[in-house]
């Protein structure tokens, strides 16, 4: 009899290959058999994520008796490869190259793999720079001005802030930007626009975070206001096809824009809200784009905690 560890070995290397040749329903039973869940706890996570996929239709696709392909599907397919821990797109990629399969498989937002690993990358960096997870300012106004450029890329984006403090002292703030998948947080600039000046930069290259101090020319007493302005100089990934902002804790008014080069419109935006990186995206609603002016926006009076987006689709 093989030892459990021989046979996790033999499951393992199944998988590697079924990856890499396929076909869909072999990959998948042995992705599962190497998870070794059963596909009731695989509906279980699938549900988490906000995708309803019944067992027995899960179990028509191990079998090869049936293929993903309704949207949902889709989007459990892609939930699966989180799931069972495997790298983005190889499941997908595993079902055809049709014109349909190919738009689904362009990320249409970041995984929530990335966020949490990203969310962990930036609580590092910030120790680094011995910022407390209190800064002492509360947010009373956000807006964001994000530019697309002529490679439909993420340019770059500026940003003002209206804070108030809470305790006497504060004379920083830390900015945080995370650029596409594929790009290059070294090759960032960040400028201080108004009322303060940079300070210390931190960089993670795998998350594409950036993390930059900047600092005012003054210390605040509590109840003091401050307004600060500052621009992030990105165009180091591929096509863009979101922006986000997470936010820890309600907050005062946030406001965002997305301008799209000349040269680059898209065919359609949306805003889109979720509670967490781990629940499903909610209030999709449709945006317009001002031909004149090549831009969208969206307003949220008063924040809450969450996430809160603009996507956009190209042709």
């Amino acid at each position: 009899m093989p030892h459990a560890s021989q046979q996790a070995d033999v499951a393992t290397a199944e998988l590697h290959t079924a990856l890499r040749g396929g076909p869909f329903h072999v990959a998948l039973r042995a992705a599962i058999a190497a998870r070794g869940l059963p596909l009731q706890r695989v509906q279980h996570h699938l549900s988490r994520y906000g995708v309803k996929v019944g067992v027995t239709s899960l179990s028509y696709w191990q079998q090869g008796a049936r293929r993903p392909q309704r949207p949902e599907s889709l989007r459990a397919v892609r939930a699966l490869e989180e799931i069972l821990h495997l790298p983005e797109e190889s499941l997908i990629r595993l079902l055809g190259e049709t014109e349909e399969l190919s738009a689904a498989r362009r990320p249409a937002a970041r995984s929530y793999r990335s966020l949490v690993e990203a969310s962990g990358v930036l609580e590092r960096l910030l120790a680094e720079l011995d910022f407390p997870v209190d800064g002492g300012l509360h947010t009373l106004g956000h807006h964001e001005r994000v530019r697309i450029g002529t490679r439909r890329e993420l340019a770059g984006r500026e940003s003002q802030h209206i804070v108030r403090a809470h305790r006497d002292g504060v004379d920083r703030f830390m900015a945080v930007h995370q650029g596409d998948p594929g790009c290059a947080p070294e090759r960032m600039t960040v400028h201080a626009l108004e009322n303060c000046r940079t300070g210390r930069l931190r960089r993670h290259h795998d998350t594409g975070v950036l993390v930059a101090e900047l600092l005012f020319d003054t210390r605040l007493r509590a109840g003091d206001t401050f307004l600060f302005r500052y621009g992030v100089e990105d165009g180091t990934a591929g096509v863009s096809r979101e922006y986000v902002r997470g936010f820890a804790s309600a907050g005062g008014q946030y406001a965002l824009q997305v301008r799209f080069d000349a040269g680059a419109l898209p065919a359609r935006c949306h805003r889109f809200t979720q509670h967490s990186a781990a629940a499903p995206r909610s209030g999709r609603h449709e945006l317009p784009v001002s031909e004149r002016h090549r831009s969208v926006h969206l307003v949220e009076p008063r924040v809450r905690s969450g996430i809160v987006g603009i996507g956009w689709d190209w042709e």
